[in-house]
């Protein structure tokens, strides 16, 4: 069995389960998202939201794969292009922050390091672009069978891939994630290479030759 990870398209995005492409919970204001309920126009706000963020700030969730299948996905933006992140409690989140949001697993898949996978591909890509940090809001008590917050991630699950609380909430916490800066990340690559070249240029030298 194969891992992949790769970046959320608009050509990709009808790969997510359908309930969560019906889903615009952060992607829209509360009062926005009942109309859209009523008008049955959530899958058509979800795709304007990824194109919109894709094309004003970037590359916006990663989708994981087992082989073949797609198997669970990640969405994030900045804050101030989600809607919903002013509603919580703990709100707002930090100004140099990225804002997780979306984040689902299949089930028959949990545990078995696909959230990882995806949270460290969240990591890599927000790295090279100079974000310092990740925020999310959490569920502090997932097990509620709370339906209207069924897309909030479950603080333990952020706990435990290195979130650490920075607002606490009886179950709304905010938790950040701290990133190496991308210019600390280009310096280490630069190092890498410097270091290999000069390893190849050493191994490769032709000796000196003594003619007596």
């Amino acid at each position: 069995m194969s891992r992949r990870v790769v970046g959320v398209t608009l050509d990709n995005l009808e790969q997510l389960p359908l309930s969560c492409r019906r889903c615009v919970f952060w992607e829209v204001a509360p009062h926005l998202k009942e109309q859209a309920e009523e008008y049955g126009e959530t899958e058509v706000e979800k795709e304007a939201w990824v194109s919109s963020v894709l094309l004003e700030w970037g590359s916006c969730g990663r989708v994981v794969y087992s082989d073949e299948l797609p198997v669970g996905f990640v969405l994030y933006a900045p804050p101030n292009a989600v809607p919903r992140s002013g509603a919580f409690p703990t709100s707002p989140p930090s100004a140099d922050a990225v804002l997780l949001t979306a984040f689902h697993v299949l089930p028959e898949f949990r545990g078995g390091g696909m959230g990882r996978a995806l949270i460290q591909a969240v990591v890599a890509d927000l790295t090279r672009r100079g974000v310092r940090a990740v925020e999310a809001f959490g569920d502090a008590a997932p097990e509620s069978g709370d339906e209207e917050h069924v897309c909030v991630v479950p603080a333990a699950f952020l706990r435990s891939v290195g979130f650490k609380t920075v607002r606490p909430h009886p179950r709304w916490p905010r938790l950040r994630l701290e990133l190496r800066s991308g210019l600390s990340w280009k310096a280490d690559v630069e190092a890498a290479l410097e270091k290999l070249l000069g390893q190849v240029s050493v191994s490769t030298a032709e000796p000196t030759v003594v003619r007596a």
